[in-house]
């Protein structure tokens, strides 16, 4: 498959991205003009909670969907905290909610805890959001530790699970890609893959989107089950799509 096809491909996986700390209105402004033009539209913008309304206004005619995240970035274990960020990402119009799995509880033994923390923000989503389970990858370092945590993920009702914030120093790698699609794949299938952090490049798409492909089939991959979480990825698709040669 040539770059420039597998950069169209992406741009419809993307969620576009910005969770700096000193994010201003006027660059989630910007975010949705960059969200939505001539190439095609990017599957949804992913923002703090306290710009849910912001860009649902500025994305009103475009039928991109607005995620903002929940529990982030530190994936605490307080399920009251986590919850009441869920509830106001619903209550603002949000479609997703990207919440963070307590990873580090869940690392010291307390499963349980973790799994009741993505139940309750399940119950939050009140049926009219998606939630994405971020289960920090790169902290749980083994592939038994991340097959075990996206098979707890699945359990307690994520739609999605993701492989990082992208505020660790190891963020998604192909590697944690193979161990969740595959886990996906032994469940029902359903339960949708998200990639995020440290992907800049087609070249990057191309890795996850090839063993999405292996794992899954071809035709598995669409927004509803797989996509990309990142803030600079979508500049080099459009220079990919702007290319005439391959």
């Amino acid at each position: 498959m040539s770059r420039r096809v597998t950069a169209g491909r992406a741009l419809r996986l993307l969620d576009l991205t910005n969770l700096n700390d000193d994010c201003r209105e006027e660059d989630i402004a910007a975010l949705c003009r960059k969200a939505s033009g001539a190439a095609g539209n990017v599957a949804a913008v992913c923002i703090w909670p306290r710009f849910v309304g912001l860009c649902r206004d500025h994305l009103a005619t475009t039928g991109i969907s607005v995620a903002a995240v929940a529990n982030f970035p530190d994936g605490s274990a307080n399920i009251d905290r986590a919850v009441a960020e869920t509830r106001q990402i619903v209550e603002a119009g949000g479609d997703e909610v990207d919440v963070v799995l307590p990873y580090k509880a869940w690392l010291a033994g307390n499963r349980e805890q973790a799994k009741n923390l993505v139940s309750a923000c399940k119950r939050a989503c009140d049926g009219t959001a998606h939630l994405k389970v971020i289960l920090e990858t790169g902290s749980l370092k083994s592939p038994e530790n991340i097959a075990e945590a996206s098979r707890d993920a699945i359990t307690a009702g994520a739609d999605f699970i993701k492989t990082s914030t992208g505020k660790t120093d190891i963020s998604a790698t192909p590697e944690a890609a193979e161990v969740m699609l595959t886990v996906i794949k032994e469940t029902d299938g359903k339960t949708g893959f998200k990639a995020a952090g440290g992907i800049r490049t087609v070249e990057d798409a191309a890795k996850y989107l090839e063993i999405a492909d292996r794992i899954m089939g071809p035709e598995w991959v669409s927004p509803q089950t797989f996509r990309f979480g990142a803030s600079g990825l979508l500049d080099d698709l459009l220079r990919r799509l702007a290319d005439s040669g391959n």
